[in-house]
């Protein structure tokens, strides 16, 4: 059977088609995007600082963000690159590493898509002994019972190599895995005689074991060792941890890495826009600047300094908008 149409019988068909265009497009606009930031362990700095931005740049329903925590650098890069997770905070020299396919990634090929949302702050390199264990050199610890953190963090690389700046192998030390909350409580409880943690100062687990652990000290990573690991590998730069910081602690110098947010090229540039955009606003300046020390540290005119990785599109789009990237 034909059916004949009129001219306004199709106008009406047109007309639905039109508007039901409209409608899918205007659903799509508004679906939620979803940006799960990978952190660390909750006793360390990676997770307080990532609850904070999350809460401060998510913008429901469209935009929702969530700190989740996780075994800190690598395990965060390895996630983005299985697409369990859109971000994750990484240490700059695992960064590069990771997209390099060199240093802890040697033979695991090169993860290319791989890219920068912001520097965030100077990650210090904590090494914390027992004062009865009277470690007062890298050199000292040999011998003793030693944390590296856990297996997948950027800690357990870097204390690798502050190990081998001094002339010790792994095996000169024994050696445990834990995490720096665990570490804390295990020297507390006198199983451990010194631990490696790699973050920004000050963070809760040292604070906690400084104040009810009988006394702590912090090492010092300074000299023609350290000197020798910076001109080594770029990526490290050197540094201070004030007196004062942990209870009784003397000012201590030591070296650090960058604190870096990244996510993978696969994620759409206006959904990484508008996270930037969100990270750099007013209302995520007050809530860094009086959530945690390290907030303060974490600023827009510095958000690309040792970019060892491509920014993202969406990131680039409004560091060019902010007259802070050269391209």
């Amino acid at each position: 059977m034909s059916v004949k149409l009129t001219r306004r019988d199709l106008a009406k068909i047109g007309f639905g088609l039109g508007a039901a265009t409209v409608l899918s497009r205007q659903a799509l606009a508004q679906a939620p995007a979803f940006f799960r930031i990978g952190t660390g362990g909750t006793a360390g700095t990676y997770y307080p600082v990532g609850g904070l931005i999350a809460n401060a740049v998510s913008n429901p329903p469209q935009l929702v963000l969530t700190a989740q925590a996780s075994n800190g650098s690598v395990a965060n890069v390895n996630s983005i690159v299985s697409g369990a997770l859109e971000s994750g905070f990484t240490q700059a020299d695992v960064a590069y590493w990771a997209y390099t396919g060199t240093g802890l990634f040697e033979g695991k090929g090169k993860i290319e898509d791989l890219r920068l949302l912001a520097n965030l702050y100077p990650e210090s390199i904590h090494l914390v002994a027992a004062k009865s264990a009277n470690i007062k050199s890298v050199a000292d610890l040999k011998g003793k019972r030693v944390s590296l953190d856990e297996p997948g963090s950027g800690t357990l690389v870097d204390a690798r190599i502050i190990l081998a700046g001094w002339g010790l192998k792994e095996s000169d030390v024994k050696a445990d895995f834990l995490k720096p909350n665990q570490a804390a409580e295990r020297m507390r409880d006198g199983g451990l005689d010194a631990f490696f943690f790699v973050g920004g100062y000050p963070t809760s687990a040292i604070t906690e074991l400084a104040a009810t652990g009988g006394g702590v000290d912090l090492v010092s990573l300074a000299g023609p060792e350290a000197d020798a690991i910076r001109k080594q590998y770029s990526f490290f730069a050197s540094d201070e941890i004030p007196a004062g910081t942990y209870k009784d602690v003397a000012a201590v110098k030591t070296l650090a890495v960058g604190a870096q947010w990244v996510t993978s090229a696969k994620v759409p540039e206006a959904v990484v826009y508008e996270v930037v955009k969100g990270l750099w606003s007013d209302k995520t300046r007050a809530a860094l600047d009086a959530g945690h020390a390290k907030g303060k540290l974490i600023r827009k005119e510095s958000a690309l300094a040792g970019a060892g990785i491509p920014v993202h599109p969406g990131a680039e789009r409004f560091y060019k908008e902010a007259g802070l990237s050269k391209g």
